[in-house]
């Protein structure tokens, strides 16, 4: 498959990087722009590499982004006017995971230039990054998102929730559920192995029961072969608890489970584990117990 639309990606890191491989095998041509130029240029064989973001976006039918956090994305596009250089009838595609209420604001700025928005927060990730797996939760116009479908089937599957923020709604959903049951799976497996019982057992044994999820099996594996390398970060995650407070205060809600998360995530960064995949968040469950999970 060829697509002839001009295709910019913001964003070559962790997520974004296996993101453009899928793309570009697809068929997609694309121009690239990071802020460490190296990760852009190691896909110059198969794309364009942009000088700045302006650049990027100053002649694209599509843009999307892959970011850290929604004030970066504020500070490249929209506090900085690169926005000013969409096309018209552009579409942009905020892949980031970022609050609703920010994801609003660029929705409205994208929109004064008479271009296109949606907010497409993705989970899943290294791995469903690379493998074309991952859940892609949609908010902005229907319309858009029907045209958006060649780019979302090569990524992976997409659910249109709704208006403008929608899609950073579930996403933020997503968080507290993976975050909150990180921390459940930790308490569960280091219960047990201190009791003397056989943790992968444990495993294998409620895999079958309710209680059965994909952080119970992936991350609680990843938990007793002490493989932390980021599929995503706990910085990240910690950035995600924030703004699911954030965004539960906004609505006059109390979430003590969210809360409570996200306190044991600022411990474990606070003890230099911020780079290390969020499923690491045992390691603060066991600092806290002088306890070693053993199976």
């Amino acid at each position: 498959m060829r697509c002839f639309l001009k295709i910019s990606f913001l964003g070559v890191g962790l997520m974004g990087a296996p993101m453009v491989q899928r793309l570009i095998d697809h068929g997609f041509e694309l121009t690239l722009w990071n802020r460490t130029v190296s990760k852009a240029v190691a896909y110059s064989e198969h794309a364009c590499i942009a000088n700045s973001p302006e650049d990027a976006i100053k002649d694209a039918d599509i843009v999307i982004t892959m970011l850290e956090s929604g004030p970066i994305i504020d500070k490249l596009l929209y506090q900085s006017d690169a926005y000013l250089s969409l096309k018209t009838s552009c579409l942009v595609i905020d892949m980031s995971s970022i609050t609703p209420e920010i994801a609003r604001s660029h929705a409205e700025q994208v929109s004064s230039v008479n271009a296109n928005y949606l907010d497409a927060p993705v989970s899943g990730g290294t791995v469903g990054a690379a493998q074309g797996t991952l859940s892609i939760m949609v908010g902005g116009q229907r319309k858009k998102y029907e045209q958006a479908q060649p780019i979302f089937a090569a990524l992976g599957k997409s659910t249109y929730i709704g208006p403008s923020g929608s899609g950073q709604l579930c996403k933020l959903a997503n968080q507290a559920i993976v975050g909150i049951t990180i921390g459940a799976v930790s308490e569960a497996l280091l219960l047990a192995s201190a009791g003397g019982a056989d943790t992968a057992a444990v495993i294998e044994a409620l895999s079958g029961g309710f209680a059965s999820s994909r952080v119970l099996e992936l991350h609680g594996k990843r938990m007793l072969e002490r493989d932390f390398e980021p599929g995503a970060t706990s910085r990240v995650q910690l950035k995600d608890m924030r703004s699911i407070l954030d965004e539960a205060r906004s609505e006059n809600l109390t979430l003590p489970l969210s809360q409570r998360t996200y306190e044991s995530y600022l411990s474990h960064i606070a003890n230099g584990r911020e780079n290390l995949d969020h499923s690491s968040l045992l390691l603060e469950l066991e600092y806290l117990n002088q306890r070693r999970l053993t199976h």
